[in-house]
């Protein structure tokens, strides 16, 4: 892993917490597969500090850190009542106009880890939806969860028919330069890989209150993937 520290990562400080921007390919909680997690990386910046959430593996963007008990706590009380306010970005496949679509639709998570929708066995979830920007085949979207669930950006998006551009699982298409400029040649012999290699979702924001009341937030800037994608489809559009 080539972040051999949590400093690199740092957006934001205050007394009580810390705002990371989690890079992709990296788990946020300890992982058997990885040595290196955000959790091993935090635990070793400060033994006392914790991850307040969490973002999948593939998911890039800004993570909230506490620094103490009773900032840990305060954060996870507002994240339980739902008065964490959070956007993220998705750049998705298809051509959408979102304007304040909300989708309200149960999820289940499956013994295999798979999200599916689910009105008998689901639990509440619910997504805000708004386009930032159209391409030639693909949408920005900015995704605002009101809920917490596994996956839930990812299968309301579906749900939607927009899946995330890269996101197999849920019906998304990888993006290859191929598909979306006219005059692109691969080499002999080569095989053309994805302009990104993982699902096109980045946590851009996170704003909550902290322990003296005072509203705290923090963006989270993209990531080299993201920003290579986005300049592409701007330029093939």
């Amino acid at each position: 892993m080539y972040y051999k520290a949590l400093n690199p990562l740092i957006i934001k400080e205050s007394d009580d917490y810390i705002f990371i921007n989690k890079p992709p390919f990296v788990s946020t909680l300890a992982d058997r597969n990885d040595t290196v997690t955000i959790l091993s990386l935090v635990k070793k910046y400060n033994d006392d500090y914790q991850i307040c959430h969490r973002l999948d593996k593939e998911t890039s963007g800004v993570l909230l850190v506490a620094k103490n008990p009773e900032a840990y706590r305060n954060a996870s009380i507002q994240f339980e009542h739902r008065q964490v306010d959070k956007t993220y970005h998705a750049i998705v496949d298809g051509l959408h106009q979102f304007q304040e679509v909300e989708v309200n639709l149960p999820l289940h998570t499956t013994a295999s880890g798979y999200v599916k929708i689910s009105h008998r066995k689901g639990k509440n979830a619910s997504t805000k939806f708004n386009t930032i920007k159209t391409f030639k085949k693909h949408s920005l979207i900015a995704c605002k969860p009101e809920t917490g669930r596994m996956h839930q950006i990812r299968v309301h998006l579906a749900s939607l028919n927009a899946s995330i551009t890269g996101d197999e699982t849920y019906g998304g298409q990888a993006l290859f330069l191929s598909s979306i400029k006219k005059s692109f040649n691969a080499g002999k012999g080569d095989e053309e890989q994805p302009i990104i290699k993982r699902f096109a979702l980045h946590a851009l924001n996170i704003s909550l209150t902290d322990v003296k009341g005072k509203v705290i937030s923090a963006d989270a800037p993209y990531p080299k993937d993201i920003e290579v994608a986005l300049k592409q489809l701007e330029k093939n559009r």
